[in-house]
């Protein structure tokens, strides 16, 4: 009997005729970068048979979908090598991850030796070409086929209420149960897995775009009252060639780890003594922090905000009234408990009255806006702060500057009318990208969060239908506007309202989230905020909130790796290093220095004891953008000698024109380095 379906390419839609029985391998098995199908909207497995009617679209091994089921198929092979080398380890999950994959064990620690057996032993998996072929069962079925696997018996009682905690989702869902066996080519299983797929046809399609990188521990499902398990690490590519360039650019990665420049650059540190997350700026990062905030506080100025300031702690009761508590209570530290009375036994005869530290500067902006009438006139009112706020991240998650506790936001909020919203959302769109430009993030993307539509997370949100998307599609139509790339982001809005996220690529191509704007409806409602409007009535306004560095920590983590701590002379801790050749040559240099510093210039004099080779190489560790050297020839000739960056240099440059050019460079604020080239 034949069928017909549709083969739904990215040119075209063919509807074709093929006969009952046909499989994605059918159709697609001769293509090797076809790895699945999607079939109506539903990625599958090649090897599953189409109905009558089907709408059936290649997914290929480059595409996002098709790297994820590289992935996880790369991690069945990985567990499978493993549970050869070690008979006795017990199974957890293994889920793909961005640029990889990971699978947990309960095992006795890995060690490199070992990485490099597996590897081999997953090569050989690979060369086997072993099916991966799926199986229906039900939960008694399971329980009998794993019951030497206590981690997957658990995960069958948790079926339809797994979530997604540490990848459970990949084994077990709320639909049928699963198994995938993995069959040699004379029909034998080599190994099985619970696993909700789909998988590539067989492990020959891994070819030699996979390795294994690292090892580390975990908890079961993330939880540390629970076992300790080994989690091994790899990442899995379309091909060798993506595989190598992944892996160089990890190695680029490693050069540009803003925590260890931190360090070399002696720009901040952490301490025990602090606690994880709570950064100590010395005074070489001092100095581009200042920048940082000296420009931004003025192109707020510029730009038409007022600028505020608001304390780190309130009442708890703010809070509630802003929505943070209970939604966002997660992400705030515990109460304080100020101004409680015991008696002589200990006994409280005075309940205490709760404060927390702020995690948004909102809700006091809010208290700022409502502390007198405010008429239409004012409007757009815009306010501003360099606000610290303090995020309870957990200690697994804190990560240099990118991910502290204490956040200091250049946090603003603009209170408008309902009717200059999107005019007011352009300009802030337009505010941002300009900065970025200035601090040299050029290559940029429009992420447009919004709410959880299939009503899994819905008590996440609050306000009205309506209202959400009246917001989103304001959002939605400027990010569209914008000419620049657009991408969704469904269920990652703000509880109070949609958002735009600026995505900027670093220089060796990384994304990061950097800047936000939020449309929110939610809290002026609640803090009851009025305007008189042009007729006298009393109308509610819009509240949209912006941070242009986001974080000034995360952003100057983000500019340290994106210039491998090269900075940008204008930005440099230190803009010029003058090294004298020769010792009696240092005066010669500080009467340099001294007209540099007259003009704003940051200049160090090397008076140190090291040979003077020494001293070169020093400045270049600091990545000094300029280095001056003067010697006798240049004493005589009233010159100095620049070397730059690169390596280049230029000889016998009057004083005065040397300190003009490094004067107008710095003024320019030119993000490439100078050069003699």
């Amino acid at each position: 009997m034949s069928i017909s379906v549709t083969l739904v390419r990215p040119d075209s839609r063919d509807e074709t005729v093929v006969e009952d029985g046909t499989t994605g391998l059918d159709v697609f098995g001769g293509d090797r970068t076809v790895v699945a199908m999607r079939v109506n909207g539903e990625v599958r497995d090649l090897a599953r048979e189409l109905a009558a009617g089907d709408a059936v679209e290649p997914v290929f091994i480059s595409d996002p979908d098709g790297l994820y089921i590289v992935r996880h198929s790369a991690a069945h092979v990985a567990a499978q090598a493993l549970q050869l080398l070690r008979a006795d380890a017990k199974l957890g999950i293994g889920p793909p991850v961005t640029d990889g994959f990971y699978y947990d064990f309960q095992t006795e620690p890995l060690t490199p030796e070992d990485l490099k057996v597996l590897e081999k032993s997953m090569a050989k998996i690979v060369k086997e070409r072993q099916r991966f072929v799926r199986r229906v069962v039900s939960e008694d079925a399971a329980r009998d086929e794993l019951a030497a696997e206590p981690f997957k018996l658990e995960l069958i009682g948790l079926k339809g209420n797994s979530g997604d905690t540490e990848g459970a989702s990949v084994e077990v869902g709320s639909g049928e149960l699963t198994i995938y066996d993995n069959v040699r080519r004379d029909g034998s299983v080599a190994w099985k897995d619970l696993c909700r797929g789909p998988h590539v046809p067989h492990t020959g399609y891994l070819g030699n775009g996979f390795g294994l990188t690292r090892t580390s521990a975990a908890y079961w499902r993330g939880d540390q009252r629970n076992a300790q398990l080994q989690r091994l690490y790899g990442t899995a590519w379309a091909s060798k060639d993506d595989l190598v360039a992944y892996r160089h650019r990890l190695e680029e990665a490693a050069k540009r780890d803003h925590r260890r420049l931190g360090t070399e650059l002696d720009l901040f540190s952490f301490h025990d003594m602090i606690g994880s997350g709570l950064p100590l700026f010395h005074p070489k990062g001092g100095v581009i922090k200042r920048e940082m905030e000296d420009y931004v506080r003025r192109r707020h100025i510029e730009e038409g905000f007022l600028y505020v300031g608001t304390p780190h702690i309130a009442k708890e009761d703010l809070f509630y009234t802003s929505g943070h508590l209970p939604y966002y209570a997660e992400g705030m530290f515990p109460p304080l408990l100020e101004d409680e009375v015991r008696d002589e036994q200990g006994n409280v005869v005075k309940k205490g009255q709760a404060y927390r530290l702020k995690a948004m500067n909102c809700p006091m902006h809010n208290l700022i806006f409502s502390s007198r009438g405010r008429s239409y006139r004012e409007l757009p009112l815009r306010f501003f702060e360099f606000g610290t706020v303090y995020r309870d991240e957990k200690s697994g998650v804190v990560q240099g500057l990118t991910r502290v506790r204490s956040i200091t936001q250049d946090d603003s909020h603009s209170y408008v009318t309902p009717e200059q919203a999107p005019d007011e959302v352009r300009h802030l769109l337009r505010f941002v990208l300009s900065l970025l430009t200035d601090f040299g993030m050029t290559d940029v993307a429009l992420e447009v969060s919004t709410r959880d539509t299939d009503g899994k997370k819905k008590d996440k949100f609050i306000g009205s239908d309506e209202q959400w998307d009246a917001a989103t599609a304001i959002l939605q139509g400027i990010a569209d506007e914008s000419g620049l790339p657009v991408v969704a982001d469904p269920g990652g809005a703000a509880y109070y309202g949609p958002k735009i996220s600026i995505q900027a690529k670093d220089a060796i191509g990384r994304t990061w989230q950097m800047s936000t704007i939020q449309y929110d409806f939610n809290q002026p409602e609640r803090f009851g905020l009025e305007y008189t409007a042009s007729d006298g009535s009393r109308q509610q306004p819009v509240m949209i909130h912006s941070a242009k560095f986001g974080s000034i920590e995360r952003f100057m983590g983000v500019l340290i790796e994106h210039y491998a701590g090269a900075f940008p002379a204008w930005l440099s801790p230190v803009q010029v290093v003058a090294v004298p050749v020769a010792e009696d040559f240092g005066p010669y240099l500080d009467e340099v220095a001294a007209l540099l510093r007259a003009r704003d210039i940051r200049v160090e004099v090397d008076h140190s004891d090291d040979r003077f080779g020494k001293k070169i190489r020093n400045a270049a560790t600091q990545k000094v953008p300029f280095t001056l050297i003067a010697g006798g020839d240049d004493v005589a000739a009233n010159a100095v000698s620049f070397r730059y960056r690169d390596g280049s240099q230029r000889n016998g440059v009057p004083v005065q024109e040397a300190v003009d050019m490094i004067a107008a460079w710095v003024a320019s604020r030119r993000n490439d380095s100078p050069t003699a080239e």
